[in-house]
């Protein structure tokens, strides 16, 4: 099955599991969202996530992380750059997500990293999406 916009099916599953309240999901692995879920790990909002073969095809596992009262350590995701209309930022433009509370995913000339650590290098790119 064909995807016009893979990232978006990623973050809208992400989106559906924690809202049934999932353990964890699988999706189809690319390299963009494994490092997705490599910054979501660093930065606390997933608790792990594993690349592994099944039936053939490689899949993305990743574990959800919730918190005391069964809360998700992911409140919502927005997709901001998409196919259809792209958004690039230079490096004074990065703002911050939810007052500081949230992050930015983007993609960079030095690779997938959060907005605050291409402000820190000095790099703009293309934001993907904002997590809080």
């Amino acid at each position: 099955m064909s995807l016009t916009d893979p990232v978006a099916d990623f973050l809208a599953r992400i989106r559906n599991a924690i809202r049934a309240r999932h353990q964890k999901l699988d999706v189809p692995a690319s390299k963009l969202k494994a490092e997705i879920a490599r910054i979501l790990k660093e930065e606390g909002y997933i608790s792990n996530y594993k690349t592994q073969e099944e039936e053939g095809k490689q899949v993305l596992r990743v574990y959800l992380k919730y918190g005391a009262g069964s809360e998700a350590a992911i409140r919502d995701l927005a997709r901001i750059s998409r196919p259809g209309c792209r958004v690039y930022i230079g490096r004074d433009e990065i703002k911050r997500v939810q007052g500081g509370l949230g992050i930015s995913i983007m993609t960079t000339p030095k690779g997938v990293m959060t907005g605050r650590q291409a402000r820190r290098e000095g790099v703009g790119g293309e934001i993907l999406c904002e997590v809080w």
